[in-house]
């Protein structure tokens, strides 16, 4: 059975957000949804003390009348999307983490019911896009109307592969156009703490990070020739030139790293991405 693209629900209206996202994605797919709450079944735990039956009959229901709510979203305009639902028993952020071993994408709202109203990005979510084992999907403040345009943030290292791929495929099954973004701030070899009058001319360097680009997708262009690329070089920080392009596109793509460049599990764009971009992002591992 094909992998399910999984949702992360909890009533909230950004986890709603989510389900409907999950169901027009899985709808170009031909994928099932599967639909998770996750909830501690006791109220108190203590470890080595017996405790009472999981879940009371009133909190059963209610989760299921939350899950029902979201399975509607998920199926609303797309009637023949497969969906299924299920109540697991663990803290949110640890199951939808497992979960994803089984999954082709997760699809998470940008903040849940609890936290603080003021947060970017909700714990729960942080947890999950900066450790799934698939591609995570933020869904925050979806675009009213599609613009048919789909954008990917590229740095031109070979470890990119998988965030390509990932976004090639997207574009081809929304029938959209793909903008391949490549920002830059200063050439290689000059830190970041470098406050010296510029060494170079902006120009040149930008011609060869134009040639960089190119390189870098010209066998993709070969495997998706029916769709339509935009190159884009820009001289500006990764993020921003992102979080600005997340205003007019449909979903922006950007890869994720580990490493000791890495900030609790993501890297700074992708950081910055899922607490500031204005649509759904998708983080892809490299």
């Amino acid at each position: 059975m094909e992998r399910p693209i999984v949702v992360g629900v909890d009533g909230s209206q950004g986890s709603l957000e989510a389900a409907a996202w999950a169901g027009a994605e899985a709808a170009l797919r031909g994928a099932p949804v599967r639909i998770v709450h996750a909830a501690l079944q006791w109220d108190y735990y203590v470890p080595l003390v017996p405790q009472p039956d999981p879940w009371s009959a009133a909190v059963a229901e209610a989760a299921q009348e939350m899950l029902q709510e979201a399975a509607n979203r998920t199926r609303t305009g797309h009637p023949g999307v497969q969906v299924s639902t299920e109540l697991v028993q663990g803290g949110t952020s640890e199951a939808l983490v497992a979960v994803t071993e089984e999954a082709q994408l997760i699809v998470v709202g940008s903040r849940g019911r609890g936290g603080f109203a003021g947060l970017l990005l909700g714990s729960v979510s942080w947890q999950v896009v900066s450790r799934a084992r698939c591609p995570a999907v933020v869904v925050r403040d979806p675009h009213a109307r599609p613009t048919g345009q789909v954008v990917v943030g590229v740095t031109g290292r070979p470890d990119q592969e998988p965030v390509l791929d990932f976004a090639f495929r997207e574009a081809e099954l929304r029938g959209a156009d793909l903008r391949v973004l490549h920002a830059w701030t200063r050439p290689a070899g000059i830190g970041p703490g470098d406050t010296s009058p510029l060494p170079y001319a902006v120009e040149a360097v930008g011609r060869e990070e134009e040639v960089l680009l190119a390189e870098s997708i010209a066998g993709w262009r070969d495997q998706f020739p029916d769709t339509r690329l935009i190159q884009q070089v820009v001289h500006e920080h990764p993020a921003k030139a992102l979080v600005d392009a997340s205003a007019d596109h449909d979903l922006v793509i950007v890869g994720a790293h580990g490493g000791a460049r890495a900030l609790l599990g993501l890297g700074s764009v992708a950081h910055a991405l899922v607490h500031h971009a204005r649509g759904p992002v998708a983080v892809v591992r490299h």
